[in-house]
C-alpha cells in the first residue's frame, strides 16, 4: 500500500519535472538577460525618485516582459520542434521528448504572449506593450524561419533581441523619451553585443545546425573564417558603441572607462577567435560575452545612481 509519505513525493516529483519542462520551454535562464535589459532601460527612462510607485511599475513591466519572452520562446520551439529533435542538445527538450504536445505549446505560447502584451498595455502604458509585441513578432515570425535560409538570420534576430531595453525606458519615460533617441543608444549596445555572442555559439555547434538545416555562417562557410570576420568586426564596433552613453550625456566619464576597458578585453577574446577558429577560442568568446553584458549595464546603472539623499 501507499502511504502518505509516498505519495507526497511522487506528487513533489512530478511538480519539479512540470516546472523543469515550463522552465526549459520558457528558456527562463536565458530570459533572465532579458529582464536585466528591461530594467537597465527603466532605470535609465527614469529621472525623479525611486519611489514605491515607480517599484511596482518596475515590477509590472518586467512580469509582463517575461510573460511575452516567454510566449516567443515557447512559440519558436514550437515552430523548431522538428529541427530540435535532429540536435543532441535540443532533442531533450520537452516538445521533441515528447513531454509538451506541439498544440499544448502553441496554446500555452500565445496565451503568455498576448496575456504578457495586455498586461503591460493595462498595467504599464501601451508603448512598452507595442515594442513588446513588436519584438515577439520578429522573433518568431522573421527570425526563427529565416535560419532556414539565409545567414543574415544572426543580424535580424538581434534586433528583437536588442528591443527590451526599449520595452523598460518607453515603460518609464514615454514617448518623449523614446524620440529624444537616446534609448537607441541601448539599443545599439545590445544589437552589436549579440553578434560576436551569436557567432561563437554557432561555430560550437556547427555539427547540431549542419544537421537541423540551419544556415548559419558556421554552416555555409565551414572555413570559420567569415564567422570570424563577423565576430571580430562586431566586437570591434562594440568599443564605440559601448562609451557611446557618455557622449549623448545619459553617462558619465566613470562609465566611458568601465565600457572601454570591457570592451576591450571583449574585443581581445574575439581577436583569439578569429585567429584559430576552434571549439576552445568559441567558449572563451562565449563566456566573455555572458559576462561582458551584465558587467556593462551594472556599471551603467550604477554611474546614473542618483546621489545619495538626493
Amino acid at each position: 500500500m501507499s502511504g502518505p509519505g509516498v505519495l507526497l513525493g511522487a506528487w513533489r516529483a512530478a511538480l519539479r519535472a512540470r516546472w523543469s519542462d515550463l522552465s526549459a520551454a520558457t528558456k527562463l535562464r536565458l530570459n533572465g538577460m532579458v529582464l536585466l535589459a528591461t530594467a537597465a532601460g527603466f532605470h535609465l527612462g527614469h529621472h525623479g525618485p525611486w519611489m514605491a510607485p515607480v517599484a511596482w511599475a518596475l515590477g509590472h513591466t518586467l512580469l509582463g516582459t517575461l510573460l511575452v519572452a516567454s510566449g516567443a520562446s515557447i512559440l519558436n520551439q514550437y515552430r523548431e520542434r522538428h529541427a530540435d529533435a535532429l540536435m543532441p542538445r535540443t532533442s531533450g527538450r520537452p516538445l521533441p521528448t515528447g513531454r509538451l504536445l506541439p498544440k499544448d505549446a502553441l496554446v500555452l505560447g500565445a496565451l503568455f504572449a498576448v496575456l504578457g502584451t495586455a498586461y503591460l498595455a493595462f498595467s504599464v502604458n501601451r508603448l512598452a506593450a507595442s515594442v513588446a509585441a513588436l519584438s515577439l513578432l520578429l522573433y518568431v515570425f522573421c527570425y526563427t524561419p529565416m535560419k532556414r535560409r539565409s545567414p543574415l538570420n544572426t543580424v535580424v534576430g538581434a534586433v528583437p533581441g536588442a528591443l527590451p531595453p526599449l520595452i523598460g525606458w518607453g515603460a518609464s519615460g514615454g514617448i518623449s523619451e523614446m524620440a529624444s533617441g537616446r534609448p537607441w543608444v541601448l539599443f545599439a549596445i545590445l544589437f552589436v553585443w549579440q553578434v560576436p555572442h551569436f557567432m561563437a555559439i554557432a561555430w560550437i555547434h556547427r555539427g547540431d545546425y549542419a544537421r537541423a538545416g540551419f544556415r548559419m555562417h558556421s554552416v555555409t562557410d565551414p572555413s570559420g573564417r567569415s564567422v570570424a570576420r563577423l565576430a571580430l568586426l562586431y566586437a570591434a564596433a562594440l568599443v564605440p558603441v559601448a562609451v557611446a552613453p557618455a557622449w549623448c550625456g545619459v553617462a558619465g566619464p566613470a562609465y566611458a572607462s568601465w565600457a572601454a576597458a570591457l570592451s576591450v578585453l571583449f574585443l581581445a577574446c574575439a581577436c583569439v577567435f578569429a585567429r584559430q577558429p576552434s571549439r576552445f577560442s568559441a567558449r572563451l568568446l562565449f563566456i566573455a560575452s555572458v559576462v561582458y553584458l551584465p558587467l556593462l549595464l551594472g556599471g551603467l546603472v550604477f554611474d546614473t545612481l542618483p546621489p545619495l539623499g538626493a
